[in-house]
């Protein structure tokens, strides 16, 4: 009996033992519980802080007044597209394309530590679909130089080629998620971390980036100190019925963001032929 009772607890140890191994195995480690948390951390879609501070207050009467063609800009018409980041996964292009979108904007990166893990099926699964495509980078100008993160976002899907199908990448410039409005920036060195960027980004692709941005946001933390409407397409964020008063610099927009429900959805300020035109350069 004494022999059988000992048998029976160390049978038993043991299979405690294996149930806490198996357990152990099947959480995730401490490495990938960080990976997935700075991820998420780090994964700011293109004008979730525009929104999170100005909000949106458009409606589906100001969505269908916003995607007809702008008559103060002097267009007769205009192009459906969208933007998309990690958060929307594999995206379903021919179901987009079936709605009408005909260009897309793929988050690339973010600062110099984030990589879109879903860019590759973004971006190529649009441009096989038949959209002109580009690349986007959100910005965090203090945690490295602009000319450094346009390295990044070039090294890792923000390039450009004459394709007639590749848009130039994007910055996103909008409110830091993290803290100050501005990134702890006068007006003087944000303006000088844009043009940093800026600068990179065409010696390095030889076209000049797209700048993504709001005027409120603009107007605080970079008013005059530069001006880029004589290079830089600008897409410019306003969740209402007209785009309003442009950043300091524009006269006119290329792209207008004008909701994000059900989706970021944006209007090229021109005929298809000027978008494949902006396409190849």
């Amino acid at each position: 009996m004494r022999t059988s009772r000992r048998i029976a607890i160390a049978v038993g140890s043991a299979l405690l033992l294996l149930s806490s191994a198996v357990q152990a195995s099947a959480a995730p480690s401490p490495e990938v519980m960080s990976i997935e948390q700075d991820l998420q951390k780090n994964d700011h879609t293109i004008g979730s802080q525009i929104r999170r501070v100005e909000g949106d207050t458009s409606t589906p009467e100001s969505k269908e007044k916003a995607a007809r063609p702008q008559p103060e800009a002097g267009v007769l018409a205009t192009v459906a597209g969208m933007d998309v980041a990690s958060y929307q996964q594999n995206v379903d292009w021919a179901y987009w394309w079936g709605q009408g979108k005909r260009f897309v904007w793929t988050k690339a990166t973010e600062g110099t530590s984030y990589k879109n893990p879903y860019f590759a099926q973004q971006y190529n699964g649009s441009y096989n679909q038949g959209f002109i495509r580009g690349a986007y980078h959100f910005a965090l100008p203090n945690v490295s130089g602009g000319a450094a993160q346009a390295d990044y976002f070039v090294n890792n899907g923000g390039g450009w080629s004459k394709d007639g199908k590749t848009l130039p990448g994007a910055l996103d410039m909008e409110y830091n998620p993290y803290g100050a409005t501005c990134y702890g920036l006068s007006q003087s060195a944000m303006g000088a971390w844009i043009r940093a960027f800026h600068d990179r980004y065409q010696q390095r692709t030889g076209r000049w980036p797209v700048i993504y941005t709001s005027t409120s946001w603009w107007s605080t933390c970079v008013g005059s100190s530069q001006n880029f409407g004589g290079t830089v397409p600008l897409w410019i964020a306003r969740y209402a019925s007209s785009v309003g008063t442009l950043p300091y610099g524009w006269g006119f927009y290329t792209v207008w963001q004008y909701t994000s429900s059900p989706l970021d959805q944006n209007t090229f300020n021109g005929a298809y032929d000027r978008l494949q035109a902006l396409a190849n350069g």
